[in-house]
C-alpha cells in the first residue's frame, strides 16, 4: 500500500479512504480520472494560488476551471494568480502532479468549489504522483474545513 504524508495524515485523522494507484505518465486530472475509472467531475485538482497576502489551495473538480477573479473576490484579495511550480512544491513539499492538501508542509487556507459537495464520494491526490485517494466529501470537508463557494469559470 502506498504510504505518503497525505495518506498518513488521513489515517491519523481516522478518515476512511481507498487508495487508487496508476502509472503517472501525464500530469492532470483527466489522465488520473481515466486511469482510475473515477468520473472527472469527482476528481479534484489541488491548485496552489498566490493571493496578495499569501498562498491558498483551490480544490476544483477535474472538469471545471478555476476563476481567479471569483477566488480573489471571495478571498478579499486585490490579486490572484496561479503559483509557480517552484513555489507550489516548496510550500507543499510535494511535486506538481502529486500535490495534496493532506499533509502539506505549510498549512494553507483552502477554498473548494461548491459543486464538489454535490458528490457523496470524491477523489483527490494522496500526496504522490500516481496516488489518488477516494473518500466521502463530508469527511474531506470535516477534516480540511474549506471555504466552500462557487469558484469555477
Amino acid at each position: 500500500m502506498a504510504s505518503t504524508r497525505g495518506t498518513q495524515y488521513l489515517k491519523k485523522q481516522k478518515i476512511s479512504f481507498t487508495i487508487h494507484t496508476y502509472d503517472h505518465k501525464v500530469k492532470g486530472a483527466e489522465f488520473a480520472a481515466e486511469s482510475t475509472n473515477i468520473p472527472l467531475s469527482r476528481m479534484i485538482k489541488t491548485l496552489v494560488v498566490e493571493l496578495a497576502d499569501g498562498f491558498v489551495f483551490a480544490l476544483m473538480p477535474g472538469d471545471r476551471t478555476l476563476s481567479l477573479k471569483k477566488l480573489g473576490r471571495i478571498a478579499v484579495s486585490k490579486t490572484a494568480s496561479m503559483s509557480s511550480t517552484r513555489d507550489a512544491e516548496r510550500l507543499t513539499g510535494y511535486q506538481v502532479g502529486g500535490i495534496s492538501p493532506f499533509g502539506s508542509k505549510r498549512t494553507l487556507k483552502i477554498y473548494m468549489d461548491q459543486s464538489l459537495s454535490d458528490h457523496d464520494e470524491i477523489a483527490i491526490n494522496g500526496g504522490g504522483r500516481g496516488i489518488i485517494v477516494s473518500l466521502s466529501s463530508k469527511d474531506l470537508i470535516d477534516v480540511l474545513k474549506p471555504t466552500v463557494e462557487d469558484i469555477a469559470e
